[in-house]
Parts: structure tokens; C-alpha cells; sequence
């Protein structure tokens, strides 16, 4: 099973206010099995425009290994968890990848076949 020239495999991008928050929408993706795996990064600075003003803030970064056809439920759930009015959720397609992990992340994500 190899990803290369194939988006079937994607990173999911998704920022928290916290790392607190950012468990509770980790566990959730995973147990639901909508993402295999969720790393989260702490202390990511986040510079941007929101309503008119410029936005200087610390917030933790999440990065959802996942399944292309499984991004709109993902984006559902993280909607429900999540504290953000608008919360980032941005894919990433993963062009290549180690076979034996992609099967692995085939094998945790989505329905139990």
C-alpha cells in the first residue's frame, strides 16, 4: 500500500486554544476512529485577522492522521468539541508514506471492516 501520487492519505491541521482542549478533541477523533493517530504540538504562537483586528495568541496545534474520505465527519466532530466559533481545520494531502504505517492508519480509521 503506498500513498504516492495519491491523496487517499492526509494530515489534518487543527488549532486549540489549549492543550486541555486539544486532548479532549484528540480523544474524540480517535476514538470515534476518524483519525488514527493526533499529535499535539504546545506552545504554537498564532498571528491573524479576526473580527477587524490583528491577533497575537499561544494556542497548541494538532496534526490528525487520517483518511481523505473520512475529512467531513472529522470536521463534524471537531465542530461539536470544539470552543472556537470558527476553529482551523485545514488537509494536507500525504503524497508518500511508509507502507506499513499507512496500512496501520488504514486498519484504525473508519468503519470496522
Amino acid at each position: 500500500m503506498t500513498a504516492e501520487g495519491s491523496p487517499e492519505y492526509i494530515a489534518v491541521l487543527i488549532t486549540a486554544p489549549d492543550e486541555q482542549e486539544a486532548v479532549r478533541i484528540a480523544e474524540g477523533l480517535v476514538s470515534e476512529r476518524l483519525a488514527g493517530c493526533v499529535n499535539i504540538v504546545r506552545n504554537v504562537r498564532s498571528i491573524y485577522r479576526w473580527e477587524g483586528k490583528t491577533e497575537d495568541s499561544t494556542e497548541v496545534l494538532m496534526i490528525a492522521k487520517t483518511r481523505r474520505e473520512l475529512f467531513d465527519p472529522l470536521v463534524k466532530k471537531v465542530r461539536e468539541l470544539h470552543s472556537y466559533k470558527v476553529p482551523e481545520v485545514i488537509a494536507l494531502p500525504v503524497m508518500l508514506g511508509f507502507d506499513d504505517y499507512l496500512g496501520w492508519l488504514r486498519q484504525e480509521t473508519g468503519p470496522i471492516t
